[in-house]
């Protein structure tokens, strides 16, 4: 293949990653939006920041939905499980904030 045609073929396939990283960070965005104010719910009416049986189903789900998708389901998982990490952070930090709002 000429230099020329490489390039090309390089200069696509990034422009193309470019679109698919903003899709993936402003679903991130829109995501956090809803477990931001289900967070701000779970505080209200004293619910744990976590629901286990919840994210058990949910990785299950994305494992199948990386296989589905021809990627690698463990790194799905580990994605998944980053998130909801970092979810129920801010789960704990409404429930923080609730309580001071409350007293």
């Amino acid at each position: 293949m000429q230099e020329e045609q490489v390039e090309k073929e390089l200069r696509e396939h990034r422009e193309s990653i470019d679109r698919l990283d903003a899709v993936l960070i402003y679903t991130l965005g829109e995501r956090f939006k809803h477990t931001q104010k289900v967070g701000i719910l779970k505080a209200w009416n004293n619910l744990p920041p976590s629901d286990p049986k919840r994210e058990k189903k949910l990785i299950a789900r994305l494992e199948q939905l990386a296989r589905n998708a021809d990627l690698d389901p463990e790194f799905a998982k580990k994605l998944i499980q980053f998130i909801i990490k970092e979810v129920i952070q801010h789960h704990k930090l409404h429930r923080k904030n609730t309580i001071i709002e409350k007293d």
